[in-house]
């Protein structure tokens, strides 16, 4: 099956600088990510703040072009960011932004804005559009006296919602999801979730979903990819990853995850901040934080290698997969 979404050795580097003299120093945001996302699917995108997760979704969709590598949608390579190939190809593919107020226009009603994808792909006829939006709103949750209402007159989960159903409204094949829940209660949060599954599964719609909540992500995603300092360190199926973890970074990341009746000693505690990314660690971008890193971690970077069917790690201390298995 071809996938929906094909990105291999992306790289993104921005310029940083230390002072107002001084050199640029350039900065990994991403450093050789490849992933896969097939129709259906959602792979859910963890790490710590910082480590590229963001600067990756922008690069999937094109709005922040990569560097080196390359992303094919539907087998196809992305067309240049701006161009009108581009542009008619975002109809296919949209983005959930983490802030629902900042990402609409508060002096537009929310009818308007869900409708705006319409006006902008030239979808339909005009009484075409608005029986769309009509049912979009139904389909998120959302009642037909909302419709003339402004941004600011809704609940965060509502304008979430709106958001989602303006994403929607194109009937794209991906959907990239950067921390959509993250400033919501634990109740709308849930409510989110599942509405965003619903919708998943009656669309045969490809997900991406960045977040740095695991409980989200174990309960949403087919799939997670583990980043650090703008690589991923660990990529597998969703429920074996978070029942065996194999790299230390994702053990620590899913020990922080509070479980009933599971001891807090148990907990690994990471030491320390995460490097500079303008001066990343030799060898191993984690070893300064790891408990069991040897010379080998300080000197070599490890290479994502098979550790499980469908599992792989970036770890000198993990032990491979035999060959039957990992094929």
């Amino acid at each position: 099956m071809t996938p929906v979404l094909d990105a291999r050795d992306l790289v993104r580097i921005y310029q940083g600088r230390q002072g107002l003299f001084a050199r640029p120093t350039p900065i990994r945001a991403v450093d050789g990510v490849s992933l896969a996302v097939h129709p259906g699917e959602t792979l859910g995108i963890v790490g710590e703040s910082g480590s590229g997760k963001s600067t990756l979704g922008r690069m999937l969709l094109g709005v922040d072009p990569a560097q080196e590598g390359e992303v094919r949608f539907n087998g196809c390579p992305l067309p240049a960011p701006k161009t009108p190939e581009w542009r008619a190809l975002r109809a296919r593919m949209q983005m959930v932004y983490q802030d629902p107020l900042a990402a609409l226009d508060r002096r537009l009603t929310i009818s308007v804005q869900i409708r705006e994808p319409l006006d902008v792909h030239a979808f339909g006829t005009p009484a075409e559009r608005d029986a769309r939006v009509h049912d979009l709103m139904r389909s998120v949750g959302l009642r037909p006296d909302q419709a003339d209402r402004y941004p600011h007159e809704l609940s965060g989960g509502q304008r979430q919602r709106v958001v989602i159903a303006r994403a929607l409204a194109t009937n794209p094949d991906l959907l990239v999801c950067d921390e959509p829940v993250s400033g919501l209660d634990v109740s709308i949060q849930a409510q989110v979730v599942n509405l965003l599954r619903d919708l998943q599964g009656g669309r045969r719609l490809a997900m991406v979903f960045i977040s740095h909540d695991l409980k989200v992500v174990r309960n949403l995603c087919d799939r997670v990819a583990v980043m650090y300092l703008g690589r991923i360190v660990e990529d597998g199926p969703a429920e074996r990853l978070f029942a065996n973890p194999q790299h230390p970074y994702t053990q620590a990341l899913i020990s922080s995850v509070p479980e009933p009746g599971r001891p807090l000693e148990t907990r690994v505690i990471l030491q320390g901040e995460p490097p500079n990314p303008a001066k990343r660690p030799p060898g191993c971008a984690f070893h300064p934080r790891c408990a069991i890193a040897t010379d080998i971690c300080r000197a070599k970077a490890p290479p994502l290698r098979a550790t499980a069917p469908g599992q792989t790690a970036a770890c000198h201390h993990v032990t491979g997969a035999p060959a039957s298995q990992a094929a």
